[in-house]
């Protein structure tokens, strides 16, 4: 099942694992997002894919960019993640999440009552303010949930 939603709208079956994972269109975010999947494939469990945008969100980026069209990248990054769960994992519920704010903070509060956050290392996309190193220390510090961080 795939839904792009607000996270908070879909509820998890007490007996299904709910996994967080950030993705920002870099490698490392689709390296942690097919750790998601492994992890996710060895139990009943719920893949929320997250990611976070800002605007302007890189010096000059706004220059070329409106928010909206930066909200429909971010927007984008989510669905092809959806659909990479979806083909990979299709007995997994997948949802999708974007969201107006600092990366780190956006994934700790979509990871409020989830089993497990896993993030990438590093970032470097289009959207590449989205996940650099700070990021998953910050969640590794602040979550309420196991953080894996994946390199």
């Amino acid at each position: 099942m795939c839904a792009l939603s607000g996270l908070t709208e879909l509820p998890v079956p007490e007996s299904q694992l709910r996994i967080v994972v950030g993705v920002d269109g870099s490698e490392a975010g689709a390296r942690a997002l097919e750790w998601a999947i492994g992890y996710a494939g060895r139990s009943p469990a719920v893949i929320d894919v997250v990611t976070a945008w800002t605007f302007p969100m890189v010096e000059g980026y706004a220059l070329h960019h409106t928010v909206g069209e930066v909200e429909d990248l971010a927007r984008e990054v989510v669905t092809a993640a959806m659909s990479h769960v979806a083909d990979e994992a299709p007995d997994v519920v997948v949802r999708g999440e974007t969201a107006d704010g600092e990366p780190g903070r956006v994934l700790v509060d979509a990871a409020l009552g989830a089993d497990l956050l896993v993030v990438g290392a590093r970032g470097q996309s289009s959207l590449h303010r989205l996940f650099l190193g700070s990021v998953s220390a910050y969640c590794a510090k602040n979550a309420s949930c196991s953080v894996i961080v994946v390199r």
